[in-house]
């Protein structure tokens, strides 16, 4: 049996030189070089003295490259200011984080312009993986502020009842898990506060890119919203408050048709409905579902066990067809949840609202990065990570960087577990063009 010296018993020294504790973020920075990240960066209108230290592109690409290894704040970035990988990639030098802070600031107020170019760069990183018909799903969230940051307001809060927040709007594609635009709003806004305005500078970003269907929730309505996909000939399909009216409306009908008859029982209805704000009739299905109960040889199902739901729509569907097509929009929560959870959309950076929603584009700039990262590079196995798993298998690998024969190495951990899966992600980030 072989000996072991005990662990108190080791010698410490702080003595590595060009170490990293992301040996494994090498392919996606490699990736970012393959795109032209940075030159595209660069060609936005912000720009600052010749002889400044850091340009203002190289922020952005180090503020999209700590939220892909898990800052949370900026605060956590100081962990990466003296990384060798990071500071070879950067030109030789990383920015203190307390810098960042004012870079935020300081862009939101001196570059208006620049939030519409990044919404535009935005496009530009996913058009490649878009599908050729869109499916817009539209939700919105809670950030809860623990200060008096500009712009929050006490609103409608589930986890934080009576604490100031943020209401952000987002869409996302359906089909492709991307994000097609975000705006920051205060936390006293209803979820379809500027829901039309919002749409339009979507439908504007998105002119190359058709929207087929959209999706929202009942928090979204109104004629002039259903309105809007209307005049556009977009197939919406919403759901819709079941109100007291509408609820009698539905008792009066006979006639239900059943898609399922086993341990539940769902049933369908197609009526024109007219809500007191609309200005005509629309399509509505009703969609009731209940839970079969055996007694012996007898199935029953009584009256108060029905669950309804109704789906306002332009769509010429069956009613079962539109209530399954708009559960899928469900996966739309899985999307947020990675954006907070992954990349923190829901820390809040500064105390101004504009530089809050700068950096909220950032994120999600950085997360849309990772999901074509994913689908260019990654094999299908590894195409459904979400980014904390990912930064676990791939990203944290402990690595030196040396010279040897007028060549410069990156050495990784020989037990790297993920190391053939690296390499031919590797691979395929080399033939790139």
């Amino acid at each position: 049996m072989k000996s072991t010296t005990p662990i108190s018993k080791i010698k410490t020294e702080f003595s590595l030189q060009n170490a990293t504790n992301f040996g494994g973020i090498k392919i996606f920075l490699e990736y970012l070089e393959k795109i032209k990240f940075a030159a595209a960066l660069q060609s936005l209108s912000c720009v600052k003295a010749s002889n400044s230290l850091f340009p203002v592109y190289r922020i952005l690409l180090y503020l999209v490259v700590g939220w892909m290894l898990g800052c949370e704040r900026l605060f956590h970035f100081r962990k990466l200011q003296q990384d060798s990988l990071l500071k070879r990639f950067l030109g030789g030098r990383c920015p203190h984080h307390s810098l960042l802070y004012k870079e935020l600031s300081r862009l939101s107020k001196s570059h208006p312009n620049l939030l519409p170019e990044l919404r535009s760069l935005n496009q530009e990183i996913i058009g490649p993986c878009l599908p050729e018909a869109l499916i817009l799903d539209l939700d919105s969230t809670v950030e809860t502020v623990y200060g008096d940051q500009g712009g929050a307001a006490k609103g409608t809060n589930p986890h934080k009842p009576g604490r100031k927040s943020y209401h952000p709007l987002l869409a996302f594609e359906g089909q492709s898990r991307l994000c097609l635009n975000a705006v920051l709003r205060s936390g006293n806004t209803h979820s379809s506060t500027d829901a039309s305005a919002f749409l339009h500078q979507t439908f504007e970003l998105l002119r190359e890119h058709p929207v087929k269907y959209a999706r929202f929730d009942k928090g979204f309505g109104g004629e002039d919203f259903y309105g809007l996909w209307e005049g556009k000939g977009i197939g919406y399909v919403g759901k819709l408050k079941w109100t007291k009216r509408l609820a009698e409306q539905v008792a009066a009908c006979r006639y239900w048709k059943r898609f399922v008859d086993e341990d539940w029982i769902i049933e369908g209805i197609t009526i024109i409905y007219k809500a007191t704000s609309w200005e005509k009739a629309r399509r509505v299905a009703i969609v009731r579902k209940a839970h079969i109960v055996d007694e012996g040889q007898t199935r029953m199902v009584f009256d108060s066990d029905w669950q309804y739901e109704a789906i306002v729509t332009n769509l010429e569907w069956e009613p079962l067809d539109l209530w399954r097509f708009y559960n899928q929009r469900c996966c739309m929560e899985n999307y947020i949840k990675e954006a907070k959870n992954g990349f923190s959309i829901d820390r809040i950076a500064t105390s101004e609202f504009e530089a809050n929603e700068l950096d909220l584009l950032i994120k999600l700039l950085a997360y849309n990065l990772f999901e074509r990262f994913k689908r260019s590079c990654c094999e299908p196995v590894h195409q459904g990570y979400t980014i904390a798993r990912f930064r676990l298998e791939f990203f944290h690998c402990a690595a030196t960087i040396i010279r040897h024969s007028r060549n410069i190495i990156l050495k990784l951990a020989k037990d790297f577990v993920n190391r053939y899966a690296w390499q031919r992600i590797e691979a395929r980030i080399a033939l790139l063009e």
